[in-house]
């Protein structure tokens, strides 16, 4: 199996820590080095994590860069799998960066192939939501809490899809002429706002 440091590229440029203590110690040490790079290769948990927090800093384009590298790779060293949170993550960037087409297609793919992964169901929901497609944006959350029924957040997204439903519903109600449709979709309107 193929591990994580295969190539010499390294997907940060992090700044090495800057050097404390004696000078002269220091010299002699750096003399013994060895003239090879041995820092240890992050692992596929630590590169995620880096990319998560790169996301959620508002850098998904810097993200993605980082993530087509990481994919490179991954492909170079011919690794065995599919790294899901990487491509959960390339979906968040895309989606971040208003690439939501190529987002939801890379949800959709997640949501056939791991269906028990709540979080692509949660996800694939938001972009329909965008795009005022309700009903399967309810579907979408419906699945995410049969695969988690505890996933707050899918719950917290099914109840605010209920209520654009119920606004919908009770707006057109009002346009057939029930009395009380229309206050009842302005007070639904008062609770999505």
């Amino acid at each position: 199996m193929a591990q994580t440091g295969d190539t010499d590229e390294k997907l940060f440029n992090d700044e090495p820590a800057p050097e404390k203590g004696w000078q002269g110690l220091a010299n002699v040490l750096e003399a013994l080095s060895p003239g090879v790079d041995t820092s240890l290769p992050l692992t596929p948990s630590q590169i995620t994590d880096r990319i998560e927090q790169m996301i959620n800093q508002g850098k998904a384009q810097e993200a993605l860069v980082i993530i087509e590298k990481r994919e490179a790779q991954r492909a170079a060293s011919q690794s065995l799998g599919e790294d899901v949170q990487l491509t959960f993550l390339h979906a968040r960037a895309l989606a971040a960066t208003g690439r939501e087409n190529e987002a939801e297609q890379i949800y959709r793919e997640m949501t056939n192939t791991y269906p028990e992964l709540p979080e692509p169901w949660n996800n694939l929901a938001s972009i329909y939501i965008k795009q005022k497609q309700l009903d399967r944006a309810h579907d979408a959350l419906t699945m995410a809490l049969s695969a988690f029924p505890e996933y707050a957040l899918a719950r917290y997204n099914l109840g605010q899809v209920q209520l654009m439903q119920a606004y919908e519903s009770f707006t057109q109600a009002g346009q057939s002429g029930i009395a009380d449709a229309t206050q009842k979709a302005q007070e639904v309107q008062n609770i999505l706002d």
